[in-house]
């Protein structure tokens, strides 16, 4: 079966690795224009990009599904379209143009967690099972009926870059295994069933702790925005990133109070502590949590102060 391919990032790379080693033919490969990338804005290009390029796939860079995008997809010939975090909406005419329709790996259990950052999300609301679904694409919004599901349970102190990783391998597979059955005829698609969730875009904000919080929602929410957007606190008015924390040792801290016991750098919680590990002040790097905590000369501080 003759595949068209869209994808942008890193978690991107696992499906189109399987596709491009089965006994499918990808015609071509969609994905987003170069992005500034770094403090001093490099144009660089996608993942997918440089994969596609060693596979020697023909490449079409594009931020939307355009006329003109949709006559060069078209020219290619697909019998279907696979889509796996391209970050841009396929409407008609494109979407009926594979006599196969499109379809999509979304990471999560669908109908939880529909929109852009369901493995955020979910880690944000404490899930303790995660997985991915590929679905046929429609105009609605991750709503379309489901070719195969596949759980995964979720580490306790994954990050939601380490969950995603996990969830692009195990996505592969089951993309794969889809294409596979369409193009023998013996896939079937059902349709969601349940109470949809919705996941969007998080901003720079959703990232804010408070310590304020019982430990675990405060480390919920630090894994759902680590690495993007980023968990942070302020100091004295100045965003300290967190790098990496995790459940600290008993002291006797107010909700918000960071000290320094032992070797360790802990902040109070409503109901224990969290050892901060790795932190990043604003306009430096990032190093260790007891290194920065030197730097502060003081006896304790307030978090979110």
């Amino acid at each position: 079966m003759r595949i068209v391919f869209a994808g942008t990032p890193e978690p991107a790379l696992p499906s189109l690795r399987r596709l491009a080693a089965s006994r499918h033919e990808i015609v071509g490969v969609v994905t987003r224009r170069d992005a500034p990338l770094g403090r001093k804005r490099v144009l660089t290009p996608s993942p997918v990009v440089a994969l596609a390029a060693e596979l020697g796939l023909p490449i079409l860079k594009t931020d939307r599904l355009d006329a003109e995008a949709t006559q060069t997809i078209t020219a290619w010939g697909a019998d279907l379209g696979v889509i796996v975090a391209y970050g841009g909406l396929v409407r008609e005419p494109l979407l009926s143009a594979p006599p196969h329709g499109w379809i999509n790996l979304h990471f999560s259990l669908l109908p939880a967690w529909r929109g852009a950052a369901p493995v955020q999300h979910s880690l944000i609301a404490g899930d303790r099972m995660s997985g991915v679904s590929v679905f046929r694409l429609v105009p609605e919004l991750d709503a379309g009926d489901v070719f195969a599901q596949t759980r995964h349970p979720v580490d306790r102190g994954a990050t939601a870059g380490d969950l995603l990783a996990q969830l692009a391998d195990v996505g592969a597979q089951t993309v794969a295994a889809v294409v596979d059955g369409i193009a023998d005829g013996t896939a079937t698609a059902v349709p969601q069933s349940g109470e949809p969730s919705l996941a969007p875009k998080l901003t720079l904000g959703d990232g804010l702790l408070d310590f304020a919080l019982p430990a675990d929602v405060v480390l919920d929410r630090f894994r759902g925005t680590t690495p993007e957007p980023g968990a942070h606190t302020t100091i004295a008015g100045q965003r300290l990133k967190i790098l990496a924390a995790r459940r600290g040792a008993d002291a006797d801290l107010a909700p918000r109070e960071i000290r320094l016991v032992g070797k360790e750098v802990l902040v109070g919680t409503a109901d224990g502590t969290i050892a901060l590990q790795s932190v990043q002040p604003a306009g430096r790097g990032a190093m260790p949590a007891p290194d920065w905590w030197r730097g502060q000369r003081v006896e304790s501080v307030e978090a979110g102060s």
